[in-house]
């Protein structure tokens, strides 16, 4: 299959009226017109934490969000994108639980990253640890074995808890393989059409690097897992936060990559008042990307941005974030923070709030997202201009619940009647539907303080200008009748 060229939705299953059925509800009502490109459903499958991230199994639906002919109704109206935490899963899952009870006896023993398979008496060294790309202070949680009573210790990336609600699998193993092969083959048979392989950068434990990307090994894996996925006409989409360089080796191993670097971009344009750093980007990026400006975890900034921004200039705009209310996602590992000490992962917010909710800012925004070339994701926070959700934050203790608002029907409604989100829709509906943005992009030349983009197939062009001083961005376009049209976003 081939990924739809339009705008697609980013939701949880119960983050638009409740649930499964709830979210067709709304898609079918509201967004029929809009989300033309798909619906990328974060996880609604059992999990014990990190909001869907630490799934117990991908072959169930999580009940309180519905069943699979709830997704596969959805799927029937929108092709489906779900995640697949191709780096662990929950300590919670039957084969982690049978492994906690039996230890080296469970049958799933080599699902798991046992200390051994790392340094061979199973004895950790902290000089190794030192190089790693550390996501938690240590890379491994220790478990006592029910049976035995002894202690035995797991490789785990990911997670707030000790020991880590997230286990690492093992992708040397042949039965990690068979699994993510029943796990895709179930994904085929319930409409999904495009598997985001979450955390996949961390996949390859190998000493004496970071265990972050390492290459060669990750391209061995990941050829394999594309092979599965085409046997299937599912499409992939690896999610690696890193060094923009890696992006681009992704993408010249043709697999689609995400535009991590755009968000941070775009919000330095529109608050610094100058397209120069933005403007040389889109001149020279890839154009098989999946773009976004907001998600579930906030704004990339280090290492996505990595050799490509100023640190002090980076810490004025990220004073500004904060100055509007949003909070900061830190790196952990001091070998990975910059020189300076700039230790910046991500920028948590709404979109909105952090272009202070001016309406023409945040339409410039998403003008500037959908020229670009690529596939354009809208988050359902920011689709409904939503702001800063300050009083989830202090509720879970949890950063990026303040872009995890939960709308119910009747608040989705009072936000589809605000004049933001109306100019919103009307501006997706142009890039859904007009013929232009399947042919060549262009950025034009302009003054510092403004932006010109243009794409152009045939008969049909159409022109983006965007000037930063009051941040009106301007749409014109040649008709069916050739005559040129103006609109204001």
């Amino acid at each position: 299959m081939a990924v739809k060229n339009q705008v697609q939705l980013i939701t949880y299953p119960d983050s638009l009226g409740g649930d499964l059925k709830a979210l067709n509800h709304a898609l079918e009502k509201y967004f029929k017109d809009i989300f033309k490109g798909g619906i990328h459903i974060l996880p609604p499958f059992p999990s014990s934490g990190d909001r869907g991230f630490a799934p117990l199994t991908y072959l169930e639906i999580e009940p309180k969000f519905g069943t699979w002919e709830d997704l596969k109704k959805i799927g029937e109206n929108f092709d489906l994108l779900v995640d697949l935490m191709v780096n662990h899963i929950s300590q919670k899952s039957e084969y982690f639980q049978d492994f906690m009870k039996k230890g080296r006896h469970s049958k799933y023993t080599d699902l798991f990253i046992t200390l051994d398979k790392i340094w061979k008496d199973g004895k950790p060294v902290q000089e190794d640890i030192d190089k790693m790309f550390l996501r938690r202070e240590l890379p491994y949680s220790t478990f006592v074995i029910e049976e035995t009573g002894e202690e035995e210790s797991v490789w785990t990336t990911f997670g707030k808890t000790d020991p880590s609600e997230q286990v690492d699998l093992d992708i040397k193993s042949e039965h990690v393989r068979k699994l993510l092969k029943v796990f895709f083959e179930n994904f085929k048979e319930n409409n999904v059409k495009i598997v985001r392989l979450d955390a996949v950068g961390y996949v390859v434990k190998k000493l004496g690097t970071s265990c972050f990307f390492v290459e060669p090994d990750i391209y061995e894996f990941l050829d394999w897992i594309m092979e599965l996925a085409q046997s299937l006409d599912i499409e992939l989409l690896p999610e690696v936060h890193a060094h923009y360089l890696i992006q681009n080796k992704l993408a010249d191993h043709e697999f689609w990559i995400y535009d991590f670097i755009l968000p941070y971009r775009v919000l330095d344009t529109l608050v610094n008042k100058s397209s120069t750093d933005l403007k040389a980007y889109l001149k020279d990026r890839p154009h098989k990307q999946f773009t976004m400006l907001d998600c579930h975890d906030g704004i990339p900034v280090k290492p996505d941005l990595d050799d490509l921004i100023d640190t002090k200039a980076a810490r004025k705009l990220v004073d500004v974030a904060l100055d509007r209310g949003s909070n900061l996602s830190l790196i952990m590992s001091d070998e990975h923070k910059a020189e300076d000490g700039f230790d910046v992962h991500q920028i948590r917010c709404s979109y909105y709030s952090v272009l202070d909710a001016d309406d023409d800012a945040y339409l410039a925004a998403r003008a500037i997202q959908f020229f670009t070339p690529g596939i354009p994701q809208v988050y359902y926070v920011g689709m409904l201009a939503g702001e800063n959700d300050v009083e989830n934050v202090e509720r879970t203790g949890e950063g990026r619940e303040i872009n995890r608002h939960n709308f119910t029907l009747e608040e989705i409604e009072q936000s589809l009647k605000k004049e933001v989100v109306q100019r919103l829709m009307k501006l997706i509906r142009f890039r859904n539907e007009y013929g232009a943005f399947n042919g060549e992009f262009e950025v034009l030349e302009s003054k510092d303080d403004t932006i010109r983009l243009k794409w152009s197939k045939g008969a049909e062009q159409c022109w983006l200008f965007i000037d930063l001083n009051s941040n009106r961005a301007e749409i014109e376009y040649t008709d069916r009748n050739g005559e040129l049209v103006q609109y204001i976003v």
